[in-house]
């Protein structure tokens, strides 16, 4: 760390953070590490494959402090192993990045470590596992045909060739851009696809028979260059993509968040790939001089050598339309304008749809959660406690001895509050009209996670640090990504009950998000829950649809943690899981 542009708090936050993380390295790893005893490998302790971080990501990055050796993202795993040459490079690194650098989950700062040794990582062999979508195809092209290939792009003469850090470049058709991993669909190339790679009626009986590239990258590799871990831009060409190797074979690497398969590729090879291989596997070429294969008989390791790939691609002429949104750039861009819209999303898939289901939801929520009635019977006589997003007001009057008032943004929930006799106002938790420092404690049970951007839940975290006197407490609970704990499910999960996806219901939706199967975990942090609305025979003839769309964001382990300790002058004094819900105790200093 740079001490100097640190201030000491800042240090202190930190080093508490690291020491927190040396445990949680060692016991996914086996790895011992350390704060301040450099080694020449250093651990990003806190983002790696299954938060979405990728080589090219750390390549970027930490290139710059000297020879990088090895760059090991291991599957399942939040870490990231980088082994310079020297250790000095590792110093540097760490200097410049540690606490500082934003490239975690949601753009979070990454925390460095001093790692004594690399895991062991068997994945780096060639395994029998397959990967979704994944043909090959072997000797797809003759000898002489891979000669003319490699006879069209002269590599040797530099000429009409992109150099990139790791491998040397040609485009036909379409040249894509590095920059913005995309091509310019407008501004085709002079130079198209050559007529020797007219052989697609070799696959007219396959599944792949439709295929006809526009776009052509030739990619030429020397031993020990590489391609970082990438998945090709779902905006910029259609299903399949298809890579052609020649001269000789090389290990590719395709990984998810949870899975390691190394695949050989041998020269003459096509290897296409579609589906899920196409769009939620990223694929790369670790650099390296040798690979190893796992035979029979036991392993085998080759050096590498020259090699030349022709992949071929299709431009896609409109926004991806895939089912697999986590890699996916068009759903992302769509994401995002409809985040700069949250207030008219959450009017249309939160506010709306609890006023019409406003009866039925307080028909199904009557017992009140044993760790959040514990939190309001720790208050003293005469406490005023806020419920912020009361709903049907069950944990309001639980401790007779406070003053218990509740506000909600629904008005026919807090017409429901009103005939139990609670104490209630109408209020938008971004908005509470109290005064500051006014409250002894509040709290916010299953709200914030309705709230459409990062920048509204912080906010309504926000104001309710703002009301509450100094030494106030608050507790707060969000729905968590995470549905399964310590190998066990929690209850939503339990009350599985062969769900089927709901088809979207009310008024058009403002949004292209993922409709959630109730009672199952959440793949997307992002996405719309439905809610059945059971009716009386009567209100059954009506033509109102049985199933309306609810906005959640749904939070990973240490998000709700975070966004609290932002606040000034508010300190987590508890954070814990419960239930599916992470769950955030603060307090006002």
């Amino acid at each position: 760390m740079d001490q100097s542009n640190l201030s000491n708090q800042k240090l202190k936050k930190i080093e508490k953070k690291l020491r927190k993380l040396q445990h949680i390295v060692l016991k996914e790893t086996g790895v011992e590490c350390s704060i301040n005893k450099p080694t020449n490998i250093l651990v990003i302790a806190n983002a790696g494959l299954i938060n979405g971080l990728t080589e090219e990501t750390v390549l970027e990055h930490f290139s710059i402090y000297g020879t990088i050796e090895t760059i090991l993202l291991i599957p399942g795993k939040s870490c990231c192993f980088i082994r310079y040459s020297d250790e000095l490079s590792a110093i540097k690194a760490s200097e410049n990045h540690n606490g500082t650098l934003n490239i975690a989950q949601n753009s979070k700062p990454i925390y460095l470590l001093y790692a004594t040794s690399l895991p062991n990582n068997e994945d780096d062999a060639i395994n029998e596992e397959t990967v979704p979508g994944l043909v090959i195809f072997e000797d797809f092209i003759t000898l002489e045909e891979e000669q003319k290939l490699l006879d069209l792009c002269d590599f040797e003469s530099n000429s009409d060739v992109s150099h990139m850090k790791n491998r040397q470049v040609k485009h036909f058709g379409y040249e894509f851009n590095y920059n913005t991993n995309n091509v310019d669909k407008n501004q085709p190339l002079t130079e198209g696809i050559p007529e020797e790679c007219n052989f697609w009626n070799r696959l007219d009986n396959t599944a792949f028979k439709s295929f006809i590239p526009d776009q052509l990258t030739v990619n030429h590799y020397l031993p020990g260059q590489g391609i970082p871990q990438h998945v090709d831009t779902h905006s910029a060409f259609e299903d399949p993509i298809m890579t052609l190797s020649l001269r000789n074979p090389i290990v590719m690497e395709f990984k998810n968040s949870y899975k390691h398969v190394s695949v050989l590729l041998k020269p003459r090879s096509l290897a296409v790939m579609s589906g899920e291989c196409r769009y939620n596997w990223t694929h790369g070429i670790t650099p390296r001089k040798c690979d190893m294969v796992h035979t029979k008989t036991g392993d085998v390791s080759f050096q590498r050598d020259t090699r030349v790939s022709y992949t071929f691609r299709k431009v896609l002429r409109k926004p991806c339309e895939c089912m697999f949104k986590t890699n996916c750039d068009s759903f992302k861009e769509s994401i995002e304008k409809l985040r700069s819209n949250a207030p008219e999303l959450e009017k249309e898939h939160v506010h709306k749809v609890y006023e019409k289901i406003a009866g039925h939801f307080d028909s199904t929520r009557h017992k009140p959660w044993p760790n959040v009635v514990e939190f309001l019977e720790s208050f003293e006589t005469g406490s005023i406690v806020v419920d912020v997003g009361c709903g049907n007001g069950k944990y309001l009057g639980l401790n007779k001895g406070v003053f218990n008032v509740g506000c909600d943004a629904s008005l026919n929930l807090l017409d429901i509050c009103n005939k139990k006799g609670l104490e209630i106002f109408a209020a938008n938790c971004l908005k509470i009209p109290i005064k500051d420092n006014c409250v002894d404690g509040a709290i916010s049970i299953a709200v914030i996670h309705h709230l459409a951007n990062d920048e509204r839940r912080f906010s309504a975290l926000e104001e309710i640090a703002r009301i509450l006197k100094p030494g106030g407490r608050a507790l707060v609970y969000v729905w968590a990504k995470e549905q399964e704990k310590d190998q066990e499910k929690s209850s939503y999960l339990k009350q599985y009950r062969n769900n089927k996806t709901p088809q979207a219901a009310g008024e058009a939706s403002v949004s292209n998000l993922p409709i959630h199967v109730n009672r199952t975990q959440f793949e997307y942090e992002d996405l719309l829950v439905p809610w059945k609305l059971k009716r009386s025979n009567e209100s059954n003839k009506s033509n109102e649809p049985n199933t309306f769309l609810r906005f959640y964001h749904v939070f990973h382990e240490d998000e709700l943690k975070e966004l609290c300790e932002d606040i000034e002058n508010i300190e987590v004094i508890k954070y814990y899981y419960d239930q599916g819900n992470w769950c955030s105790i603060i307090r006002k200093y």
